[in-house]
């Protein structure tokens, strides 16, 4: 029995034909006649029968539908199945075929032409799409269920080795002055976004982490925590702590102040009622500390001042809230049960989920901005300042600036200041 795990092991670890072994028990027949009418299972024998499944059909199937000029279904249909035009799907096969050898068609040791990087990529995307099964495309792309778990798990890390640098980075110098102008159109001068935290169920937890990932929601959940901007572009994305933190927990373990601290940040120069300010803001909940980096609602407000700018805030805010509700819709797998094992594979998918809906965003956003304008695609960097080793004659610098961020006078002073801008702008209309 040992030996036949061990050939049945081997076997499923190669690619193509040789991975949609299964196994089955070897029937005999009661009766002797021609048709065999009933069988049983004999103890002890046992043997693997191949599933002979015609790749190159599944290939061809999947080309003539959707590739082929023309094709089968029209582009609207490819891009609500794929949550993609087909131009950013086949740069993105093709950079992921010259990265990854496993993508790239070859023969089998019987020399037969093994699956295509075009049916494994679709289906490795269709997984992240849908949410579903990894043998639910075994029928229409002909592709086993081991094979096409292999094929999602190093189609994450290749996109994320790949696109990570551009599509999952800090706004430069340029973006930030982008940024700050809609957030100027929008009443909020000196804004980059709003900020808050996604939880993502984990149906699979290990029983013995189960109190440690168990929070709110009762149930084991893994935590993003996220900047957005108004296109929905994420610009940052922090994920892996366990559900039972809440915001202000995962925010002092996420890096999203270190470019500040270490003086790596592009300059953010802006004047609000008479004020001048250094530093960016993001848009929070009332959960989030004090500091002049946030700004939050007023919980009760009085006034009709208090009350315009608590209604602006959290109208501005939901623009995380909608990012979050796209990510969730166009990637299933990152809005149901998550049902893999391993949390590094869950960061993958979840990273590799947020570079591609930056991706889509990036390629459709005219569609859906053409009012502001403007897009975020990367410019040079050589206005930003190098990074900082910290030495002793910089490290007093260091200090002031984390104290900057957590100053609670500006914070105070911005919200006040912003109060004033907010009704100031509803008077002019």
């Amino acid at each position: 029995m040992s030996h036949f795990i061990s050939n049945y092991d081997c076997l499923l670890s190669s690619d193509d034909e040789l991975e949609t072994i299964v196994t089955a028990f070897l029937i005999e027949d009661s009766l002797d006649d021609e048709e065999g009418s009933r069988s049983q299972i004999i103890p002890g024998k046992q043997r693997r029968v191949f599933i002979r499944r015609n790749l190159l059909e599944g290939h061809i199937r999947l080309f003539n539908d959707y590739f082929a000029n023309p094709s089968v279904y029209p582009p609207n249909i490819f891009r609500r199945r794929f949550q993609m035009n087909r131009d950013l799907f086949l740069r993105i096969l093709n950079n992921v075929e010259n990265h990854e050898p496993y993508f790239v068609q070859r023969r089998n040791v019987a020399g037969t032409l093994g699956l295509s990087s075009l049916q494994k990529v679709t289906v490795a995307l269709r997984i992240l799409a849908y949410g579903v099964g990894a043998d639910l495309m075994d029928e229409y792309v002909r592709i086993g269920e081991t094979t096409a778990i292999k094929s999602m798990k190093l189609f994450v890390k290749a996109v994320i080795s790949i696109f990570g640098d551009e599509y999952l980075r800090s706004p430069n110098s340029n973006g930030i002055a982008r940024l700050l102008a809609v957030g100027e159109k929008r009443g909020f001068p000196g804004m980059l976004g709003s900020i808050d935290c996604m939880h993502w169920k984990w149906k699979n937890c290990p029983t013995a982490w189960r109190g440690m990932y168990t929070g709110h929601a009762h149930e084991p959940t893994i935590i993003l925590e996220a900047v957005a901007s108004y296109d929905l572009w994420i610009w940052h994305a922090f994920f892996g702590l366990p559900g039972s933190h809440n915001d202000i927990n995962v925010l002092e373990r996420s890096n999203i102040f270190t470019e500040i601290t270490e003086g790596r940040a592009p300059k953010v120069n802006y004047s609000i009622n008479g004020h001048d300010y250094t530093m960016g803001y993001y848009l929070a909940d009332g959960i989030y500390p004090s500091w002049s980096t946030f700004v939050k609602t007023i919980p009760t407000p009085q006034g009709r001042k208090r009350q315009l700018f608590a209604s602006t805030q959290e109208s501005t805010r939901k623009d995380v809230e909608r990012t979050f509700g796209v990510l969730q819709a166009r990637f299933a797998i990152v809005c149901g049960p998550a049902l893999y094992f391993c949390q590094s594979v869950l960061k993958d998918i979840m990273m590799a989920c947020i570079i591609l809906h930056n991706m889509i965003v990036e390629d459709e956003r005219d569609s859906y901005l053409r009012a502001h304008n403007f897009d975020y695609d990367q410019e040079d960097d050589t206005n930003l300042e190098p990074i900082s080793r910290y030495p002793t004659s910089q490290f007093v610098d260091f200090l002031q600036r984390h104290r900057g961020i957590r100053n609670k006078e500006t914070h105070s002073q911005l919200q006040f200041d912003l109060i004033k801008h907010q009704w100031l702008l509803r008077g002019e209309e």
